[in-house]
């Protein structure tokens, strides 16, 4: 898989895109992952993105040239671009199942907005998708594409060890992930459940459905809004 992201950080990036999974995968071949200057793409020495928005207000405007430009430099065409994300605290939330379909892609464009946020026709005419990751407005979209970078990468196969490990966890199946022990059995007179010491994978596995439920009831009803009354325990 490829990314590219258009950034006037790029050097943000750089401790991001080369540690842990993503550093080894980019070292094998799995993944490319570029972060690009975005003012490489303007033409006064100033090297400007930005201006004031038209219709006055507090801060200034990315402009849409070197986001056009940057996009035709590199993939030929803007009709030739890969899927294009523009991170946003106006886009969709971005959840797993989302984050699974990206990972299917070839190739993604990440956007990353400074400032008061980026000309409406970039929103209109690059993106094809407006990203999330909550309620909250950042200073930049560096943090928000660094979290699609790693949630979508890890997907994607022969970037994580054990490929059952982006299976088996919050979210995968509509769940929050199951309590989980390790040794040793007892810690400063806290226990380990028993039942997961047994060898018994059917009684582990509806233990941890069983627990799974429970802590999204707890803590995150909204992900079970859709179940059905016989399946409430």
């Amino acid at each position: 898989m490829r990314i590219d992201i258009l950034t006037i950080f790029p050097e943000w990036f750089s401790g991001p895109l080369t540690t842990s999974l993503l550093g080894k995968a980019v070292d094998r071949g799995i993944l490319e992952l570029r972060a690009h200057d975005l003012r490489r793409w303007t033409d006064d020495a100033h090297r400007t993105v930005d201006d004031a928005p038209y219709g006055g207000g507090a801060g200034m405007l990315m402009g849409p040239d070197p986001f056009f430009r940057a996009v035709e430099e590199l993939y030929g065409s803007v009709e030739a671009r890969p899927r294009t994300l523009l991170m946003t605290p106006r886009g969709r939330r971005l959840d797993q199942p989302t984050v699974t379909g990206m990972a299917t892609e070839p190739a993604l464009l990440l956007l990353c907005g400074r400032y008061e946020g980026i000309d409406e026709r970039v929103h209109l005419h690059l993106a094809h998708d407006e990203i999330s990751i909550g309620d909250v407005v950042l200073a930049g979209g560096e943090v928000a594409a660094a979290v699609v970078i790693e949630a979508v990468t890890r997907l994607v196969p022969g970037v994580m060890g054990n490929a059952e490990s982006g299976v088996n966890e919050s979210f995968a199946d509509g769940l929050l992930e199951h309590p989980q022990y390790t040794r040793p059995a007892t810690y400063r007179g806290w226990g380990s459940p028993d039942i997961l010491r047994s060898g018994d994978h059917g009684r582990v596995a509806a233990w941890r459905t069983a627990h799974a439920r429970t802590r999204t009831r707890l803590m995150r009803p909204d992900l079970l809004a859709d179940e059905r009354p016989d399946d409430r325990s």
